[in-house]
């Protein structure tokens, strides 16, 4: 049987918003210039710098929707769509939208937004994205938004050049990745979602199924998406040094203080323990 082609990737020129799809494209593509955080962190500690990503991922994200926001001179210089703004919705597709204030259900487009910590033990984006293309219109976004603190250790996040694509031309060519490129055995079959519609609620089933044991399926670091974008980014300095050494460097101090610690612990454990004696008077 013949490989189909693959997806074909077109920005929507078509559309009658398009002007102000690529000019909201211009506006993300600005985000390292123009985010503004307000988080500080002091004191953490070297060993813990991996926890960073879950504790800080949804404020980082909150915080670049606020900066989308105030960059509407770049998006409405016209001042044609001034009920609209950008909000985040959580646990649904799209994570952002761009809909009218005023009623909240006119909807222009969407962006899935995720942030990416650069010094997490991956190395690269770890999430992973199963949306059905069903459910995402052909000006939808997908945009990846890497940071790091801006002392390493300490300080506020600021953001890197990003990651952006066509969500649906992203879910294409995942799917088309899974059955027709990868270099793994196994099943290649692709089950796309039954009845997704574009902006679902949170209960729709939206997400496309694969047989995929090793929870592989929809990590777009890995799918021929977004390769040079990570390696790129590893080699970003972070305070003058790249991050990609940065990385190695924290990985090495840590193994090396959990075998030290492996090793004192069973000395105290083996320890016996003293009983009480109480002097004679």
């Amino acid at each position: 049987m013949p490989k189909p082609t693959k997806p074909e990737h077109s920005e929507p020129t078509g559309w009658k918003h398009y002007d102000l799809w690529r000019r909201v494209h211009e506006a993300i593509l600005a985000l390292p210039i123009h985010f503004r955080s307000e988080t500080v962190i002091e004191g953490m500690l070297a060993t813990d710098i991996f926890t960073l990503n879950s504790a800080l991922g949804a404020t980082i994200e909150e915080q670049v929707v606020t900066t989308l926001n105030s960059l509407r001179p770049v998006w409405d210089p016209d001042k044609k769509y001034q009920t609209f703004g950008f909000v985040r919705q959580t646990q649904t597709f799209p994570d952002v939208l761009l809909r009218r204030k005023t009623n909240g259900q006119d909807i222009l487009l969407g962006i899935e937004l995720k942030g990416w910590y650069i010094l997490a033990k991956e190395g690269e984006p770890s999430f992973r994205f199963t949306v059905s293309p069903k459910a995402c219109n052909p000006w939808d976004l997908i945009v990846v938004v890497p940071w790091a603190l801006s002392n390493v250790l300490a300080g506020s996040p600021i953001v890197y050049p990003v990651f952006i694509d066509l969500a649906c031309y992203t879910a294409e060519q995942r799917n088309y990745y899974w059955q027709y490129e990868r270099s793994a055995t196994g099943r290649r079959e692709v089950a796309l979602a039954t009845g997704a519609t574009t902006y679902p609620v949170k209960s729709d089933k939206i997400s496309d199924k694969a047989d995929d044991s090793g929870g592989n399926f929809g990590r777009l670091a890995r799918y021929g998406i977004m390769e040079e974008f990570v390696r790129t980014t590893m080699e970003t300095p972070v305070r003058g040094v790249p991050a990609r050494e940065w990385l190695g460097f924290f990985k090495r101090g840590i193994r090396e203080a959990e075998k030290s610690s492996a090793a004192i612990m069973p000395g105290l454990a083996a320890e016996p323990e003293r009983p009480y004696r109480r002097e004679p008077k």
